[in-house]
């Protein structure tokens, strides 16, 4: 009898840091953000900024984009992967109601990095997954106060995806110190968090440590 094809081990849960919706003082929010970065391991950081134009992207991705660099993060622009090319953006997210994948591949050529949101749909990150999305995102787990969300996946979608999909998964939604580890033993290759770190009463370096550990006990 022929043996299911096996899906290599994943590499332990990391953290992928999304920037408040507002950044005031881009210059003094790239000084915490350093703060952060040096505080444990971030795979990404999303630049998510609403309501602000286009030269206010384009300035926060100036100012942040060196940060990132110096602490080897890869630095993805939410929504928009025209202004993620012309800025030089490691890649771009882009959600169903944005730039499709196949835009979005054509504007940042073959080597960008390019992660679509799915929701709680399987079908949705089979398709993203097939196209050639380098991961993809489930979500909101859990209530945020970050976004609206209408979509409420349960923790077993990332064990089926992990299970069977080689493609990356992402976490996103009201993740928390406290919720981080289910979603990670749960099969989760990265927890998007925002709120939880930038709001973190002791400070975001702080909060990366924690969710540092964390993810480490989740793995042992």
């Amino acid at each position: 009898m022929a043996r299911e094809p096996q899906i290599p081990e994943r590499p332990p849960c990391r953290l992928y840091l999304i920037t408040p919706p507002s950044i005031p003082d881009v210059e003094g929010f790239a000084k915490v953000l350093g703060e952060a970065l040096d505080a444990g391991d971030v795979a990404a950081l999303q630049i998510r900024l609403k309501g602000v134009d286009d030269a206010a992207v384009l300035a926060a991705v100036a100012a942040l984009k060196p940060v990132a660099e110096a602490h080897g993060v890869a630095l993805i622009l939410n929504d928009r992967p025209d202004l993620a090319k012309q800025s030089g953006c490691d890649g771009v997210h882009v959600g169903q109601e944005d730039a499709s994948y196949a835009e979005a591949r054509r504007t940042m050529g073959p080597n960008a990095m390019i992660g679509v949101t799915c929701h709680d749909s399987r079908e949705l990150a089979m398709d993203a997954a097939e196209a050639g999305a380098d991961y993809v995102a489930f979500g909101a787990f859990f209530p945020t106060a970050t976004k609206e969300t209408t979509h409420r996946p349960e923790p077993e979608i990332l064990s089926i995806w992990q299970e069977t999909v080689e493609v990356p998964c992402v976490a996103i939604g009201g993740i928390t110190v406290e919720n981080a580890g289910l979603l990670a033993r749960a099969g989760a290759d990265f927890v998007a968090v925002s709120s939880a770190v930038w709001g973190h009463p002791d400070g975001a370096a702080a909060a990366v440590r924690q969710f540092d550990r964390v993810l480490a006990e989740a793995a042992a």
